[in-house]
């Protein structure tokens, strides 16, 4: 049986670059704030995830603002940035769920946590009957400008199957390979009207910690992509281009986030090893 998740981690620089990941996320176990206060260090890591992809998204709020929303001290603004960042705060929780038992919840049945995760990020963005279920006939994504090109119908619903395929399917491809190519198909395809930025950065969080790369979920690399936005959206236009060179330099940009992502995560442990984070 083919392998060719398996395939692209013999790319250029993939291998080193997959390495360096496993070592940043490694380092980061090992912090000692993990011994006994790994559950707060994934709160706090949770919140700036959210907040990341949010910002990615548009709606960008202060730390401070999210983390208290988090935890029910504060309500969000009723505001499209507010909107935004309760549907990134609901899909992070529904990926800590689909995270859990190894990621069962995302291999064993693909389009249904998709959907579900579409349903929490897109809540109060679009009708109800546009959440959780794959654009239709004459639909475009309202979160790519109009001359982006995106698969109609036809085409979409057949790289879906592609889609649930890989991530079903078994393979010998290291996490951080199979989290890259579903963060990359997900934001290629934009397969709902909206959201779909949140969607595909809470798939690679829930493969990257399901399968084991990042265990404890605390390493942010939605932290590293929004300080490089610019660099976050070339790579993935590299990889919808569909080329070698495309495909392997966007494995590698996501490698760099989960890198400096494991270095956010450092940042949050030693905040709660001396208690400096808010209550």
């Amino acid at each position: 049986m083919s392998d060719p998740l398996a395939a692209l981690a013999g790319l250029p620089g993939v291998a080193d670059a997959v390495a360096e990941a496993r070592e940043a996320c490694e380092r980061l176990r090992w912090h000692p704030a993990m011994r006994r206060r790994a559950a707060e260090c994934r709160v706090e890591a949770g919140v700036r995830t959210a907040r990341c992809s949010a910002a990615l998204d548009g709606g960008r709020l202060p730390l401070e603002l999210v983390r208290d929303a988090a935890r029910g001290a504060r309500e969000l603004p009723d505001d499209p940035a507010g909107v935004v960042v309760r549907g990134a705060l609901r899909a992070h929780a529904e990926t800590e769920r689909l995270a859990a038992d190894g990621g069962r919840g995302l291999t064993g049945a693909p389009w249904q946590a998709l959907a579900r995760l579409h349903l929490a990020a897109a809540a109060g963005l679009v009708p109800d009957d546009q959440l959780g279920r794959p654009r239709g006939a004459g639909e475009r994504p309202r979160d790519v400008p109009a001359e982006t090109g995106v698969p109609g119908a036809a085409a979409l619903a057949s790289r879906l199957d592609g889609l649930r395929d890989l991530l079903s399917a078994p393979t010998e491809a290291p996490a951080l390979v199979v989290a890259a190519v579903a963060h990359a198909e997900v934001l290629t395809l934009r397969p709902f009207t909206t959201a779909n930025g949140v969607v595909a950065r809470a798939v690679q969080h829930a493969v990257v910690v399901g399968r084991g790369l990042d265990p404890m979920g605390v390493a942010v690399p939605e932290a590293a992509h929004l300080s490089d936005a610019n660099g976050y959206v070339a790579a993935a236009a590299g990889y919808a281009s569909g080329t070698r060179e495309g495909v392997a330099a966007w494995i590698r940009h996501c490698a760099w986030a989960v890198v400096a992502g494991a270095g956010e995560g450092t940042v949050v442990a030693d905040a709660v090893l001396a208690g400096r984070l808010p209550r």
